[in-house]
């Protein structure tokens, strides 16, 4: 997993110069993805009537290590509920004093919608440590291809700001996807970036005019006919892709069908609508319907649950508040220790090998082998 404390076992790998890790060691700090620190917004920005950029530094002002395209966990309290979610990080790590998320109101958005209705200059949040693997750091390729849709278009923004900043001049296509113009975010600052290099080229696809009828630019949806004549050698590139879950495998099957070898296919999503009913399976032998207990050290509750379940999703079901975020074993927001019994646990990258050694789960890609005594 990219965790930031990477950066001190080995340099950082960009695609055109080798940044010694000791650039970021003087005066920063590292923030394991499972240690929450307080954040103070000292900015917010209107990105497009519906999106917004929140920016913020930590407490005592010190820089954060992190890599382009990797995520942090914000938490807050919304009426008298605890609502953990996960943002891609969009500034760039070469500018480590400030933290910035863009967040799109969704209607049913619990955090989106708290954010844009009372974070402001000023306002504290606690967030966990920067975490996932979706970065260009491991990827020694001479083009790029960034895909994006939506809110999606944050991880590669970072990306691309870093490019930039570090003066690489790297080969980018960078294709964006929005409903209308109006819709597209960073559209100015996509534009001036493109400016800087001559080898970032920067395309934004629209369903629709909306209320830029003189909108010169593409439209109608990315396809297959549009990659071959608009990035003619999208087979050769690295391929970064981002955006809503129909968007991604719409994409997935174009590129197959266009030959481009998955291999070198990279993609990031959070689908928090379906947390906790996708943790559970159906049983698939006898041994999938077996049920165990699970006690709680701290606070001697205690549940039962069958194999089939992650362990998450059956202390939500039993009222046991854990924190969690992506639920998908990425984020690192559900590692628990198991003090006795044992688990099988699927994870995405969100634990280390030596946490596992230490007895640490992600609850939300483990289910039960045995009777388990979790340390909560």
């Amino acid at each position: 997993m990219n965790s930031p404390d990477r950066l001190l076992d080995r340099p950082i790998r960009t695609t055109d110069r080798l940044v010694s890790a000791s650039t970021w060691e003087h005066g920063g700090r590292l923030w394991p993805s499972n240690e929450q620190l307080t954040l103070t917004c000292c900015r917010v920005i209107d990105e497009t009537h519906d999106v917004k950029t929140f920016q913020f530094c930590t407490e005592d002002g010190l820089p954060v290590r992190f890599e382009p395209g990797q995520f942090m966990t914000v938490s807050a309290r919304v009426g008298e509920r605890a609502v953990e979610r996960c943002y891609t990080i969009s500034s760039p790590p070469t500018r480590p004093y400030l933290l910035s998320i863009t967040v799109k109101r969704a209607p049913d958005g619990v955090m989106s919608n708290w954010l844009h209705d009372n974070m402001k200059p000023g306002t504290r949040l606690r967030a966990y440590g920067p975490s996932g693997r979706f970065t260009p750091i491991d990827a020694v390729a001479p083009k790029f291809l960034f895909l994006s849709a939506g809110s999606g278009v944050t991880p590669l923004m970072s990306m691309t700001r870093a490019s930039i900043d570090l003066g690489l001049d790297r080969d980018i296509v960078f294709v964006h996807s929005a409903r209308t113009p109006s819709d597209i975010i960073f559209r100015n600052e996509l534009a001036h970036l493109a400016t800087l290099s001559p080898r970032l080229r920067v395309l934004s696809v629209c369903e629709g005019l909306g209320d830029e009828p003189d909108w010169t630019g593409p439209t109608g949806r990315l396809s297959l006919k549009f990659l071959q004549e608009c990035v003619p050698d999208f087979a050769e590139r690295e391929i970064f892709t981002c955006g809503p879950g129909g968007y991604m495998s719409a994409v997935r099957q174009l590129l197959h069908e266009g030959g481009h070898n998955p291999d070198r296919y990279h993609q990031e999503s959070f689908n928090f609508a379906e947390e906790v009913a996708s943790q559970a399976v159906e049983p698939a032998s006898d041994a999938a319907q077996a049920t165990y207990t699970v006690k709680l050290s701290r606070s001697s509750r205690s549940f039962t649950m069958s194999a089939s379940e992650t362990v998450l999703a059956a202390a939500k079901k039993a009222g046991v508040p854990i924190p969690s975020s992506c639920s998908q074993g990425i984020c690192g927001t559900c590692k628990t220790r198991v003090l006795e019994g044992t688990v099988d646990m699927n994870h995405q990258g969100g634990i280390r090998d030596r946490e596992v050694q230490k007895g640490f789960r992600l609850l939300c890609c483990s289910r039960p082998t045995s009777d388990l005594l979790l340390d909560l």
